[in-house]
Protein backbone atom coordinates (compact mmCIF):
# COMPACT_ATOMS: atom_id res chain seq x y z
CA UNK A 1 0.00 0.00 0.00
CA UNK A 2 1.33 3.39 -0.95
CA UNK A 3 2.08 5.58 2.05
CA UNK A 4 1.57 9.34 2.04
CA UNK A 5 3.88 11.80 3.73
CA UNK A 6 2.35 12.98 7.00
CA UNK A 7 3.85 16.10 8.52
CA UNK A 8 1.45 16.07 11.45
CA UNK A 9 -0.65 13.22 12.74
CA UNK A 10 -3.90 14.85 13.86
CA UNK A 11 -5.27 11.49 14.98
CA UNK A 12 -2.86 11.69 17.92
CA UNK A 13 -3.86 14.02 20.75
CA UNK A 14 -1.15 16.62 21.30
CA UNK A 15 -0.41 18.02 24.73
CA UNK A 16 0.36 21.59 23.67
CA UNK A 17 1.61 22.62 27.09
CA UNK A 18 4.21 19.83 27.15
CA UNK A 19 5.21 20.51 23.55
CA UNK A 20 5.73 24.26 24.09
CA UNK A 21 7.69 23.95 27.33
CA UNK A 22 9.74 21.07 25.94
CA UNK A 23 10.59 23.16 22.87
CA UNK A 24 11.68 26.13 24.98
CA UNK A 25 13.80 23.87 27.20
CA UNK A 26 15.44 22.22 24.21
CA UNK A 27 16.27 25.61 22.68
CA UNK A 28 17.94 26.77 25.89
CA UNK A 29 20.08 23.63 26.08
CA UNK A 30 20.89 23.59 22.37
CA UNK A 31 22.03 27.20 22.18
CA UNK A 32 25.16 26.93 24.38
CA UNK A 33 26.19 23.66 22.74
CA UNK A 34 25.79 25.09 19.23
CA UNK A 35 27.89 28.09 20.19
CA UNK A 36 30.51 25.91 21.83
CA UNK A 37 30.77 23.53 18.89
CA UNK A 38 31.13 26.42 16.46
CA UNK A 39 33.89 27.95 18.57
CA UNK A 40 35.51 24.52 18.86
CA UNK A 41 35.75 24.27 15.06
CA UNK A 42 37.06 27.81 14.65
CA UNK A 43 33.81 28.94 13.02
CA UNK A 44 31.87 32.14 13.79
CA UNK A 45 29.46 31.43 16.66
CA UNK A 46 26.54 32.58 14.53
CA UNK A 47 27.06 29.64 12.15
CA UNK A 48 26.30 27.34 15.07
CA UNK A 49 23.01 29.11 15.84
CA UNK A 50 22.02 29.12 12.16
CA UNK A 51 22.69 25.38 12.00
CA UNK A 52 20.61 24.80 15.13
CA UNK A 53 17.69 26.72 13.59
CA UNK A 54 17.86 25.16 10.11
CA UNK A 55 18.50 21.59 11.26
CA UNK A 56 15.92 21.85 14.01
CA UNK A 57 13.14 23.24 11.82
CA UNK A 58 13.60 21.07 8.73
CA UNK A 59 14.01 17.78 10.60
CA UNK A 60 11.16 18.58 13.01
CA UNK A 61 8.78 18.96 10.06
CA UNK A 62 10.11 16.38 7.61
CA UNK A 63 12.20 14.04 9.81
CA UNK A 64 11.84 10.33 10.39
CA UNK A 65 9.89 10.55 13.62
CA UNK A 66 8.36 13.00 16.15
CA UNK A 67 10.42 13.81 19.23
CA UNK A 68 13.81 13.65 17.50
CA UNK A 69 15.84 16.86 17.89
CA UNK A 70 18.56 17.92 15.45
CA UNK A 71 21.01 20.80 15.59
CA UNK A 72 24.63 21.82 15.15
CA UNK A 73 26.20 18.70 16.64
CA UNK A 74 29.80 18.07 17.60
CA UNK A 75 29.90 14.68 15.87
CA UNK A 76 29.71 16.33 12.44
CA UNK A 77 31.48 19.59 13.24
CA UNK A 78 34.61 17.83 14.50
CA UNK A 79 35.04 16.40 11.00
CA UNK A 80 35.33 19.91 9.55
CA UNK A 81 38.03 21.26 11.87
CA UNK A 82 40.92 20.27 9.61
CA UNK A 83 39.18 21.67 6.51
CA UNK A 84 38.51 24.96 8.29
CA UNK A 85 42.18 25.28 9.26
CA UNK A 86 43.52 24.37 5.81
CA UNK A 87 41.08 26.04 3.39
CA UNK A 88 38.74 28.33 5.31
CA UNK A 89 35.05 28.73 5.90
CA UNK A 90 33.90 28.84 2.26
CA UNK A 91 35.15 25.29 1.72
CA UNK A 92 33.37 24.27 4.92
CA UNK A 93 30.06 25.55 3.54
CA UNK A 94 30.70 23.66 0.29
CA UNK A 95 31.46 20.47 2.21
CA UNK A 96 28.28 20.82 4.28
CA UNK A 97 26.15 21.27 1.15
CA UNK A 98 27.76 18.28 -0.55
CA UNK A 99 27.28 16.18 2.59
CA UNK A 100 23.60 17.08 2.40
CA UNK A 101 23.41 15.82 -1.18
CA UNK A 102 25.05 12.53 -0.18
CA UNK A 103 22.61 12.10 2.69
CA UNK A 104 19.66 12.73 0.40
CA UNK A 105 21.00 10.06 -1.96
CA UNK A 106 21.31 7.67 0.98
CA UNK A 107 17.64 8.26 1.75
CA UNK A 108 16.56 7.84 -1.88
CA UNK A 109 18.44 4.54 -2.16
CA UNK A 110 17.05 3.42 1.23
CA UNK A 111 20.44 2.90 2.90
CA UNK A 112 19.21 3.76 6.39
CA UNK A 113 18.93 0.10 7.35
CA UNK A 114 22.69 -0.40 7.14
CA UNK A 115 23.19 1.23 10.54
CA UNK A 116 22.35 -2.22 11.92
CA UNK A 117 25.75 -3.40 10.66
CA UNK A 118 27.60 -1.30 13.24
CA UNK A 119 28.68 -3.61 16.11
CA UNK A 120 28.39 -2.49 19.73
CA UNK A 121 32.20 -2.35 20.37
CA UNK A 122 32.48 0.02 17.40
CA UNK A 123 29.82 2.27 18.92
CA UNK A 124 31.61 2.22 22.27
CA UNK A 125 34.86 3.29 20.61
CA UNK A 126 33.13 5.90 18.46
CA UNK A 127 31.26 7.52 21.35
CA UNK A 128 34.24 7.40 23.73
CA UNK A 129 36.57 8.88 21.13
CA UNK A 130 34.10 11.66 20.42
CA UNK A 131 33.83 12.40 24.17
CA UNK A 132 37.63 12.62 24.47
CA UNK A 133 37.83 15.01 21.50
CA UNK A 134 35.19 17.30 22.97
CA UNK A 135 36.85 17.31 26.39
CA UNK A 136 40.39 17.90 25.08
CA UNK A 137 39.17 20.74 22.88
CA UNK A 138 37.93 22.60 25.96
CA UNK A 139 41.48 22.82 27.26
CA UNK A 140 42.18 25.36 24.51
CA UNK A 141 40.10 27.85 26.49
CA UNK A 142 42.88 27.78 29.11
CA UNK A 143 45.32 29.19 26.55
CA UNK A 144 45.95 32.71 25.37
CA UNK A 145 45.48 33.78 21.74
CA UNK A 146 49.21 33.17 21.21
CA UNK A 147 48.83 29.55 22.34
CA UNK A 148 50.44 29.87 25.77
CA UNK A 149 48.77 28.54 28.91
CA UNK A 150 47.04 31.06 31.11
CA UNK A 151 48.79 31.92 34.36
CA UNK A 152 48.27 34.02 37.43
CA UNK A 153 44.82 35.46 38.24
CA UNK A 154 43.48 34.79 34.72
CA UNK A 155 44.10 31.04 35.12
CA UNK A 156 42.55 30.85 38.60
CA UNK A 157 39.50 32.85 37.53
CA UNK A 158 38.99 30.53 34.57
CA UNK A 159 39.33 27.41 36.74
CA UNK A 160 36.96 28.80 39.37
CA UNK A 161 34.25 29.72 36.84
CA UNK A 162 34.50 26.37 35.06
CA UNK A 163 34.32 24.58 38.42
CA UNK A 164 31.24 26.63 39.38
CA UNK A 165 29.57 25.70 36.09
CA UNK A 166 30.26 22.01 36.62
CA UNK A 167 29.10 22.16 40.24
CA UNK A 168 25.74 23.70 39.31
CA UNK A 169 25.30 21.21 36.46
CA UNK A 170 25.93 18.26 38.79
CA UNK A 171 24.08 19.44 41.92
CA UNK A 172 20.93 21.04 40.48
CA UNK A 173 19.41 17.83 39.02
CA UNK A 174 19.49 16.35 42.54
CA UNK A 175 17.29 19.21 43.71
CA UNK A 176 14.98 19.70 40.72
CA UNK A 177 14.75 18.68 37.09
CA UNK A 178 12.16 21.27 36.18
CA UNK A 179 14.77 23.40 34.39
CA UNK A 180 17.88 22.38 32.40
CA UNK A 181 20.90 22.34 34.69
CA UNK A 182 23.25 23.50 31.92
CA UNK A 183 21.10 26.58 31.28
CA UNK A 184 20.97 27.43 34.98
CA UNK A 185 24.73 26.97 35.26
CA UNK A 186 25.34 29.40 32.40
CA UNK A 187 22.97 31.95 33.95
CA UNK A 188 24.61 31.62 37.40
CA UNK A 189 28.13 32.13 36.02
CA UNK A 190 26.88 34.99 33.84
CA UNK A 191 25.35 36.76 36.87
CA UNK A 192 28.44 36.14 39.00
CA UNK A 193 30.73 37.64 36.34
CA UNK A 194 28.34 40.54 35.79
CA UNK A 195 27.71 41.21 39.49
CA UNK A 196 31.35 41.11 40.58
CA UNK A 197 32.65 42.71 37.37
CA UNK A 198 35.06 39.81 36.81
CA UNK A 199 37.45 40.27 33.92
CA UNK A 200 37.19 37.11 31.83
CA UNK A 201 36.82 36.19 28.17
CA UNK A 202 33.34 36.24 26.65
CA UNK A 203 31.79 35.07 23.38
CA UNK A 204 32.09 38.58 21.92
CA UNK A 205 35.88 38.36 22.34
CA UNK A 206 35.85 35.67 19.64
CA UNK A 207 33.24 36.92 17.16
CA UNK A 208 30.04 38.90 16.92
CA UNK A 209 26.80 36.95 17.25
CA UNK A 210 24.28 39.58 16.18
CA UNK A 211 22.41 38.75 13.03
CA UNK A 212 19.12 38.32 11.26
CA UNK A 213 17.59 35.57 9.19
CA UNK A 214 20.25 33.18 7.79
CA UNK A 215 21.43 34.86 4.58
CA UNK A 216 21.51 33.01 1.26
CA UNK A 217 25.14 32.56 0.26
CA UNK A 218 26.66 30.45 -2.51
CA UNK A 219 30.01 29.08 -1.24
CA UNK A 220 32.80 31.07 -2.87
CA UNK A 221 34.91 28.18 -4.13
CA UNK A 222 36.17 27.33 -7.64
CA UNK A 223 33.82 24.93 -9.41
CA UNK A 224 36.35 22.38 -10.64
CA UNK A 225 37.57 18.86 -9.94
CA UNK A 226 40.36 20.14 -7.71
CA UNK A 227 37.80 21.67 -5.35
CA UNK A 228 35.77 18.48 -5.47
CA UNK A 229 38.87 16.49 -4.54
CA UNK A 230 39.39 18.73 -1.51
CA UNK A 231 35.79 18.87 -0.33
CA UNK A 232 34.47 15.40 -1.16
CA UNK A 233 36.38 13.40 1.53
CA UNK A 234 35.19 15.73 4.28
CA UNK A 235 31.64 15.73 2.89
CA UNK A 236 31.58 11.94 2.71
CA UNK A 237 32.86 11.61 6.28
CA UNK A 238 30.42 14.20 7.58
CA UNK A 239 27.50 12.54 5.78
CA UNK A 240 28.43 9.11 7.13
CA UNK A 241 28.95 10.35 10.68
CA UNK A 242 25.71 12.34 10.63
CA UNK A 243 23.68 9.42 9.31
CA UNK A 244 25.25 7.00 11.78
CA UNK A 245 24.64 9.31 14.74
CA UNK A 246 21.14 10.17 13.52
CA UNK A 247 19.95 6.64 12.82
CA UNK A 248 21.31 5.37 16.12
CA UNK A 249 19.50 8.19 17.92
CA UNK A 250 16.32 7.33 16.00
CA UNK A 251 16.60 3.70 17.11
CA UNK A 252 17.08 4.88 20.70
CA UNK A 253 13.88 6.95 20.56
CA UNK A 254 12.04 3.97 19.04
CA UNK A 255 13.02 1.90 22.07
CA UNK A 256 12.10 4.61 24.58
CA UNK A 257 8.70 5.40 23.08
CA UNK A 258 7.70 1.94 21.84
CA UNK A 259 7.06 3.34 18.36
CA UNK A 260 8.83 3.00 15.03
CA UNK A 261 10.48 5.75 13.03
CA UNK A 262 11.42 5.92 9.36
CA UNK A 263 15.20 5.80 8.88
CA UNK A 264 15.12 6.59 5.16
CA UNK A 265 12.89 9.61 5.70
CA UNK A 266 15.30 10.80 8.40
CA UNK A 267 18.16 10.54 5.87
CA UNK A 268 16.21 12.70 3.40
CA UNK A 269 15.35 15.32 6.03
CA UNK A 270 18.86 15.47 7.44
CA UNK A 271 20.34 15.75 3.95
CA UNK A 272 17.93 18.51 2.96
CA UNK A 273 18.73 20.43 6.14
CA UNK A 274 22.48 20.19 5.58
CA UNK A 275 22.05 21.25 1.95
CA UNK A 276 20.27 24.37 3.19
CA UNK A 277 22.99 24.88 5.81
CA UNK A 278 25.62 24.99 3.09
CA UNK A 279 23.76 27.75 1.25
CA UNK A 280 22.56 29.65 4.33
CA UNK A 281 25.87 29.86 6.26
CA UNK A 282 25.17 27.14 8.80
CA UNK A 283 27.85 24.75 10.03
CA UNK A 284 25.66 21.68 9.50
CA UNK A 285 24.68 19.04 11.99
CA UNK A 286 22.68 15.94 12.81
CA UNK A 287 20.30 14.59 15.49
CA UNK A 288 21.51 15.30 19.03
CA UNK A 289 21.11 12.58 21.66
CA UNK A 290 21.21 14.84 24.72
CA UNK A 291 18.61 17.32 23.41
CA UNK A 292 16.39 14.48 22.20
CA UNK A 293 16.40 12.94 25.67
CA UNK A 294 15.64 16.35 27.21
CA UNK A 295 12.72 16.70 24.79
CA UNK A 296 11.29 13.28 25.61
CA UNK A 297 11.76 13.68 29.37
CA UNK A 298 9.78 16.94 29.16
CA UNK A 299 6.83 14.98 27.80
CA UNK A 300 7.05 15.88 24.11
CA UNK A 301 5.79 13.25 21.68
CA UNK A 302 4.87 15.30 18.61
CA UNK A 303 6.73 17.42 16.06
CA UNK A 304 5.58 20.70 17.58
CA UNK A 305 8.30 20.79 20.26
CA UNK A 306 11.06 20.69 17.64
CA UNK A 307 9.44 23.51 15.69
CA UNK A 308 9.10 25.61 18.87
CA UNK A 309 12.78 25.00 19.68
CA UNK A 310 13.92 26.10 16.22
CA UNK A 311 11.78 29.24 16.22
CA UNK A 312 13.03 30.13 19.72
CA UNK A 313 16.61 29.98 18.50
CA UNK A 314 15.72 32.24 15.55
CA UNK A 315 14.17 34.71 18.02
CA UNK A 316 17.40 34.66 20.04
CA UNK A 317 19.42 35.39 16.88
CA UNK A 318 17.21 38.41 16.14
CA UNK A 319 17.00 39.93 19.60
CA UNK A 320 19.35 38.15 22.00
CA UNK A 321 22.76 38.90 20.47
CA UNK A 322 23.79 41.51 23.09
CA UNK A 323 23.19 38.98 25.86
CA UNK A 324 24.82 36.06 24.04
CA UNK A 325 27.93 38.12 23.32
CA UNK A 326 28.46 38.68 27.05
CA UNK A 327 28.30 34.98 27.99
CA UNK A 328 31.55 33.94 29.69
CA UNK A 329 33.51 31.33 27.74
CA UNK A 330 34.21 29.61 31.05
CA UNK A 331 30.50 28.76 31.36
CA UNK A 332 30.38 27.24 27.87
CA UNK A 333 33.60 25.38 28.60
CA UNK A 334 32.12 23.86 31.76
CA UNK A 335 28.94 22.85 29.94
CA UNK A 336 30.93 21.16 27.17
CA UNK A 337 33.09 19.32 29.67
CA UNK A 338 29.94 17.91 31.24
CA UNK A 339 28.64 17.03 27.77
CA UNK A 340 31.87 15.11 27.17
CA UNK A 341 31.59 13.31 30.52
CA UNK A 342 27.97 12.44 29.82
CA UNK A 343 28.78 11.25 26.29
CA UNK A 344 31.49 8.82 27.43
CA UNK A 345 30.21 5.25 27.74
CA UNK A 346 31.39 4.48 31.27
CA UNK A 347 29.64 1.12 31.07
CA UNK A 348 32.24 0.04 28.52
CA UNK A 349 34.94 0.29 31.23
CA UNK A 350 32.92 -1.77 33.70
CA UNK A 351 32.46 -4.67 31.28
CA UNK A 352 35.85 -4.50 29.55
CA UNK A 353 37.14 -7.58 31.39
CA UNK A 354 34.07 -9.53 30.27
CA UNK A 355 34.31 -8.70 26.57
CA UNK A 356 36.13 -10.86 23.99
CA UNK A 357 39.65 -9.64 23.32
CA UNK A 358 38.95 -8.80 19.71
CA UNK A 359 36.00 -6.61 20.77
CA UNK A 360 38.26 -4.76 23.23
CA UNK A 361 40.81 -4.24 20.44
CA UNK A 362 38.14 -2.92 18.06
CA UNK A 363 36.79 -0.48 20.66
CA UNK A 364 40.26 0.88 21.48
CA UNK A 365 41.20 1.14 17.79
CA UNK A 366 38.04 3.05 16.88
CA UNK A 367 38.55 5.44 19.81
CA UNK A 368 42.22 5.97 18.86
CA UNK A 369 41.42 6.75 15.22
CA UNK A 370 38.67 9.12 16.32
CA UNK A 371 40.95 10.99 18.74
CA UNK A 372 44.18 11.15 16.74
CA UNK A 373 42.82 11.49 13.19
CA UNK A 374 39.53 13.30 13.97
CA UNK A 375 38.06 11.01 11.32
CA UNK A 376 34.90 9.52 12.78
CA UNK A 377 33.73 7.81 9.60
CA UNK A 378 37.11 6.15 9.04
CA UNK A 379 37.08 4.99 12.64
CA UNK A 380 33.63 3.41 12.29
CA UNK A 381 34.54 1.87 8.93
CA UNK A 382 37.75 0.37 10.32
CA UNK A 383 35.87 -1.04 13.29
CA UNK A 384 33.17 -2.58 11.12
CA UNK A 385 35.71 -4.12 8.72
CA UNK A 386 37.81 -5.62 11.51
CA UNK A 387 34.71 -6.95 13.28
CA UNK A 388 33.53 -8.50 10.02
CA UNK A 389 36.91 -10.14 9.41
CA UNK A 390 37.01 -11.54 12.95
CA UNK A 391 33.50 -12.90 12.50
CA UNK A 392 34.48 -14.45 9.17
CA UNK A 393 37.57 -16.07 10.70
CA UNK A 394 35.62 -17.50 13.61
CA UNK A 395 32.86 -18.75 11.29
CA UNK A 396 35.40 -20.34 8.95
CA UNK A 397 36.79 -22.50 11.77
CA UNK A 398 33.35 -24.01 12.38
CA UNK A 399 33.09 -25.90 9.09
CA UNK A 400 33.56 -29.65 9.47
CA UNK A 401 32.69 -32.89 7.63
CA UNK A 402 31.37 -36.17 9.02
CA UNK A 403 31.80 -39.29 6.84
CA UNK A 404 29.85 -42.54 6.55
CA UNK A 405 29.40 -45.23 3.88
CA UNK A 406 25.92 -46.45 2.95
CA UNK A 407 24.99 -50.09 2.32
CA UNK A 408 25.45 -49.64 -1.45
CA UNK A 409 29.01 -48.38 -0.99
CA UNK A 410 28.34 -44.66 -1.52
CA UNK A 411 30.47 -42.37 0.65
CA UNK A 412 28.58 -39.50 2.30
CA UNK A 413 30.17 -36.32 3.61
CA UNK A 414 27.82 -34.43 5.96
CA UNK A 415 28.94 -30.79 6.02
CA UNK A 416 28.34 -28.51 9.02
CA UNK A 417 29.06 -24.79 9.00
CA UNK A 418 28.90 -22.13 6.25
CA UNK A 419 30.88 -22.47 3.03
CA UNK A 420 32.20 -19.03 2.05
CA UNK A 421 35.45 -17.30 1.11
CA UNK A 422 37.15 -17.83 4.47
CA UNK A 423 36.25 -21.52 4.87
CA UNK A 424 36.95 -22.87 1.37
CA UNK A 425 40.52 -24.02 2.11
CA UNK A 426 39.47 -25.93 5.23
CA UNK A 427 36.48 -27.36 3.33
CA UNK A 428 38.61 -28.70 0.47
CA UNK A 429 41.08 -30.26 2.90
CA UNK A 430 38.35 -32.56 4.27
CA UNK A 431 38.11 -34.60 1.05
CA UNK A 432 40.31 -37.38 -0.33
CA UNK A 433 39.49 -37.98 -4.03
CA UNK A 434 42.31 -40.50 -4.47
CA UNK A 435 41.08 -42.95 -1.82
CA UNK A 436 37.32 -42.31 -1.88
CA UNK A 437 34.94 -44.78 -3.61
CA UNK A 438 33.44 -44.29 -7.07
CA UNK A 439 30.38 -42.38 -5.90
CA UNK A 440 30.59 -39.60 -3.29
CA UNK A 441 27.68 -37.50 -1.99
CA UNK A 442 28.23 -34.18 -0.18
CA UNK A 443 25.28 -33.51 2.13
CA UNK A 444 24.66 -29.77 2.73
CA UNK A 445 21.76 -30.30 5.15
CA UNK A 446 23.78 -28.65 7.95
CA UNK A 447 25.50 -26.06 5.76
CA UNK A 448 24.89 -23.48 3.08
CA UNK A 449 26.82 -21.92 0.23
CA UNK A 450 27.19 -18.22 0.94
CA UNK A 451 29.16 -16.70 -1.94
CA UNK A 452 31.00 -17.21 -5.24
CA UNK A 453 34.11 -18.49 -3.44
CA UNK A 454 32.03 -21.37 -2.09
CA UNK A 455 30.68 -22.14 -5.56
CA UNK A 456 34.20 -22.11 -6.98
CA UNK A 457 35.32 -24.51 -4.24
CA UNK A 458 32.58 -26.97 -5.27
CA UNK A 459 33.64 -26.66 -8.90
CA UNK A 460 37.27 -27.42 -8.01
CA UNK A 461 36.22 -30.38 -5.85
CA UNK A 462 34.07 -31.77 -8.67
CA UNK A 463 37.01 -31.49 -11.09
CA UNK A 464 39.33 -33.32 -8.66
CA UNK A 465 36.95 -36.27 -8.40
CA UNK A 466 36.42 -36.24 -12.17
CA UNK A 467 40.19 -36.43 -12.75
CA UNK A 468 40.31 -39.39 -10.35
CA UNK A 469 37.63 -41.16 -12.42
CA UNK A 470 34.94 -40.69 -9.76
CA UNK A 471 31.69 -38.76 -9.46
CA UNK A 472 30.73 -36.20 -6.82
CA UNK A 473 27.11 -35.29 -6.07
CA UNK A 474 25.60 -32.45 -4.01
CA UNK A 475 22.61 -33.09 -1.77
CA UNK A 476 20.20 -31.14 0.45
CA UNK A 477 20.98 -27.75 -1.09
CA UNK A 478 18.71 -24.93 0.05
CA UNK A 479 16.74 -22.90 -2.48
CA UNK A 480 19.13 -19.93 -2.36
CA UNK A 481 22.14 -22.23 -2.83
CA UNK A 482 20.50 -23.81 -5.89
CA UNK A 483 19.88 -20.33 -7.27
CA UNK A 484 23.56 -19.45 -6.85
CA UNK A 485 24.61 -22.61 -8.66
CA UNK A 486 22.10 -22.07 -11.45
CA UNK A 487 23.31 -18.47 -12.00
CA UNK A 488 26.93 -19.67 -12.14
CA UNK A 489 26.12 -22.56 -14.48
CA UNK A 490 28.04 -21.03 -17.39
CA UNK A 491 31.40 -21.19 -15.59
CA UNK A 492 31.13 -24.20 -13.28
CA UNK A 493 30.03 -27.82 -13.52
CA UNK A 494 28.62 -29.73 -10.53
CA UNK A 495 26.17 -32.60 -10.01
CA UNK A 496 23.05 -31.78 -7.98
CA UNK A 497 20.63 -34.47 -6.80
CA UNK A 498 16.98 -33.54 -7.40
CA UNK A 499 15.80 -36.22 -4.97
CA UNK A 500 17.72 -35.78 -1.70
CA UNK A 501 16.95 -39.35 -0.61
CA UNK A 502 18.01 -41.16 -3.79
CA UNK A 503 21.00 -43.51 -4.05
CA UNK A 504 23.45 -43.04 -6.89
CA UNK A 505 25.45 -46.29 -6.96
CA UNK A 506 22.78 -48.31 -8.79
CA UNK A 507 22.20 -45.76 -11.54
CA UNK A 508 21.81 -42.06 -12.11
CA UNK A 509 18.22 -41.42 -13.14
CA UNK A 510 17.73 -38.61 -10.60
CA UNK A 511 20.90 -36.63 -11.23
CA UNK A 512 21.16 -33.28 -12.95
CA UNK A 513 24.40 -31.79 -14.19
CA UNK A 514 24.80 -28.05 -13.73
Amino acid sequence: MKQTLKLFDFSQKINYRNEIFAGLTVAMTMMPESLSFAILAGLPPLTGLYAAFIMGLVTAIFGGRPGLISGGAGATVVVLIALMKSHGIEYVFAAVALAGVLQVLAGLFKLGKFVRLVPQPVMYGFVNGLAIIIFMAQLNQFRTESGRWLNGPALWIMIALVALTIAVTVILPRVTKAVPSSLVAILVVFLVVLGFQIDTRTVSDIAAVSGGFPPFHIPSVPLNFETLGIVFPYALIMAAVGLTEGLLTLNLVDELTGTRGDGNRECLAQGGANLLNGFFTGMGGCPMIAQTLVNLSAGARARLSGIIAAMTILFIIFFGAPVIGRLPLAALTGVMMMVAIGTFEWASLRIVNKMPRHDIFVGILVAAITVYLHNLALAVLAGVVISALVFAWESAKRIRAEKFISADGTLYYQIHGPLFFASTSLFLSRFDPGNDPEHVVVDFGGSRIADMSGIDALHKLTERYKQAGKTLYLQHLSADCRTLLRNAGAVIEVNVLDDPDCRVATGQPDVKRR
